[in-house]
């Protein structure tokens, strides 16, 4: 069963020109109740984890899934609900906040670098090296911190070559073999205040909530620009932006759930076939256990 929704809708075509205010933060819903919802999902969980095993077992590919959006926008939630079936030892799950002095003292794209998944792993990204291209944008002085050489941090270009790294880079990692598939978890700010507000009203959720939400929040519309302008220059035939609709949690799940789907079934992988010599090792093996 799939969700009656073409997942074209959410790609981002390659070399296109985003505007975020055309692209909805919100659609019909997907599922006609919560008890359709959970089936839904479980169903979607049942078929992940298999192509899963597969991938994992094949140990070609790998798979690099990475979440990007607004504060409160269901990121980890959606890596909670969507992947919860999936077999641990085949799935990392990292999240990227303020760099390390150590991650400081090197290139923007080092201390991601490092949690690539493994071939026949899936890889998640909470946050990931689009950050260098988003919060250090919107907040320059972060810059400063990086200790990059004047003379190619201070040109008009800085990111566009940024883009231009990025895009090699996932080229990269393509051509050897790793699958990647990104996520903007699209939020209206109305439903970002809602959200907010159930943070601080709730006290099981007053954990999650600090003031640099707020900080964020003033800075919405230079962060919607520079997502905007993130998704047109990074979104490739190879490794595309999905603009997922986030405002209703449901909705923003079975989609990531059908996109990761999808994406899993396009690679050409399968559970390996044992040789002419193996399996007479099997039967060997079988006949002396049977003894």
């Amino acid at each position: 069963m799939q969700i009656d929704c073409p997942l074209n809708d959410f790609r981002v075509p390659p070399n296109s020109t985003v505007k975020l205010s055309k692209w909805p933060t919100e659609i019909a819903g997907l599922s006609k109740n919560k008890q359709h919802y959970l089936e839904l999902l479980a169903e979607y969980r049942a078929e992940i984890k298999e192509l899963q095993a597969k991938l994992y077992a094949h140990d070609h590919y790998a798979l690099l899934m990475i979440f990007q959006g607004m504060d409160t926008a269901g990121k980890g939630g959606a890596i909670k609900h969507v992947m919860s079936g999936v077999n641990p030892q085949g799935c990392q799950v990292f999240n990227f906040g303020p760099p390390s002095h150590e991650e400081l003292d090197h290139d923007f794209l080092w201390r991601t670098n490092k949690r690539l998944p493994e071939r026949g792993r899936i890889g998640i990204f909470d946050r990931s090296y689009y950050e260098e291209v988003l919060v250090v944008r919107v907040h320059p002085e972060i810059l400063k911190k990086q200790r990059v050489p004047s003379a190619h941090l201070e040109v008009p270009n800085l990111w566009q070559q940024r883009f231009h790294d990025i895009v090699n880079m996932e080229s990269y990692l393509h051509r050897n073999g790793t699958q990647i598939v990104k996520f903007f978890l699209h939020l209206s700010m109305e439903e970002q205040c809602q959200r907010l507000l159930a943070r601080i009203d709730d006290p099981q959720k007053n954990w999650k909530f600090t003031l640099n939400d707020l900080t964020s929040r003033r800075h919405w519309d230079d962060y919607q620009q520079a997502f905007a302008e993130c998704l047109s220059e990074t979104s490739t035939e190879h490794s595309p932006w999905y603009v997922v609709p986030a405002d209703n949690k449901r909705n923003a799940r079975l989609i990531v759930s059908q996109i990761l789907l999808e994406t899993l079934k396009s690679l050409p992988i399968d559970y390996p076939r044992a040789s002419e010599d193996h399996l007479q090792e099997l039967q060997k093996a079988k006949q002396e256990l049977k003894q």
